[in-house]
């Protein structure tokens, strides 16, 4: 087989980018993470600049209200979210020495002489682990104040774009491009508002579905669930397990609870996961498992628990970024779960 110098060239060089973008990316994420936000926040604010724009409304006057209005439900949100845990942590001791209690009554019940408390010591693990977090919520806060600066020059200068477009290029190409920016856009914000608002009921379903059972800390693992729920399957594991856990220590010796607890949550995340969100967001913008999985990967060790929370929309808009540039289209259909060509496949025969 002969291979051409320059195509080999080429791709080392595509290699050496790929490696030299990473480290970039890795080294670098106390600027480009908060950018990396402030520009998935833009999409979901635009629509209320360029509406004030038509209005004659100064655009520098609604965004300053619109990100003081943002920055206030995050810092809200925040606040909450530290209170919440904070509360958790103060009664995890009791709940430690019940599971404790459990593990004891399971092993000695079944004849078991595996201690699994024998060899991890669980509870300052899990304490510091509640500490950890609670620091990285504050951290969270601290970067929110860079994401609003750079959110509020995005947001300024974008009703000015397609005009730029139309400037420096022909009337025929600005046309094509300001189409094709269109079509990225509005794919990407209706993305982005379908994933917030599935996420949202999931939350609320798991936090009714606690308080029905009378599990503790219900809001708790509803904002859980409705964070989590932005990483498939992964992401609806890790917010159903605590959960559980609790309510089986909580409600012990009496089994049906936690019984009630796994079953409700399984069914929520089954018929969210598989039922509603295929039906409002169709099949077009379902991702590769395998694409889930790398891009899960990639940028959780690139941004830790932030990256891993905004990494499957990363691959969702670089899906819909390549689906709308003809020459990219192929990388938009191997990205893709192939469900919808498969259906289409069996209906042209």
């Amino acid at each position: 087989m002969h291979f051409d110098r320059t195509q080999v060239i080429l791709f080392f060089q595509g290699i050496l980018v790929l490696v030299a973008a990473g480290v970039v990316l890795k080294y670098a994420a106390g600027v480009i993470l908060p950018l990396t936000l402030a520009w998935l926040l833009s999409h979901l604010i635009e629509p209320a600049v360029d509406y004030s724009t038509r209005r004659k409304i100064p655009a520098a006057l609604t965004i300053c209200f619109l990100l003081i209005f943002l920055l206030g439900v995050l810092c809200l949100s925040s606040a909450f979210l530290y209170g919440r845990i904070s509360n958790f942590a103060a009664a995890y001791p009791g709940y430690q020495t019940r599971l404790i209690d459990l593990v004891a009554d399971i092993t000695s019940h079944w004849n078991i002489k595996f201690d699994p408390f024998a060899a991890i010591n669980w509870g300052p693990s899990i304490g510091r682990f509640l500490v950890t977090l609670s620091s990285s919520i504050f951290l969270f806060v601290s970067n929110l104040i860079l994401v609003i600066i750079f959110l509020f020059f995005i947001l300024l200068g974008q009703p000015y774009f397609q005009y730029k477009i139309v400037r420096a290029f022909s009337e025929r190409n600005a046309d094509q491009i300001n189409r094709i920016i269109h079509s990225i856009k509005a794919q990407i914000r209706t993305y982005l508002s379908l994933n917030i608002f599935v996420s949202f009921v999931t939350g609320v379903l798991v936090w009714l579905a606690l308080v029905l059972i009378g599990v503790d800390f219900p809001i708790t693992w509803g904002t859980m669930a409705f964070v989590l729920n932005f990483i498939p399957t992964v992401g609806s594991i890790a917010a159903s397990i605590p959960p559980i856990l609790l309510a089986m220590v909580q409600f012990y010796p009496h089994l049906w609870p936690g019984v009630s607890t796994l079953i409700a949550l399984t069914a929520i995340q089954l018929v969210m996961g598989n039922v509603v969100t295929p039906k409002i967001m169709g099949d077009q913008l379902n991702l590769s498992p395998v694409v889930i999985l790398l891009s899960l990967l990639f940028w959780g060790w690139l941004w830790g628990m932030v990256g891993a929370l905004i990494s499957v929309p990363i691959a969702a808009i670089i899906k819909i970024v390549c689906e709308n540039i003809e020459p990219l289209q192929p990388i938009g259909v191997m990205m893709g779960s192939g469900k919808s060509y498969q259906r289409a496949f069996h209906q042209s025969l």
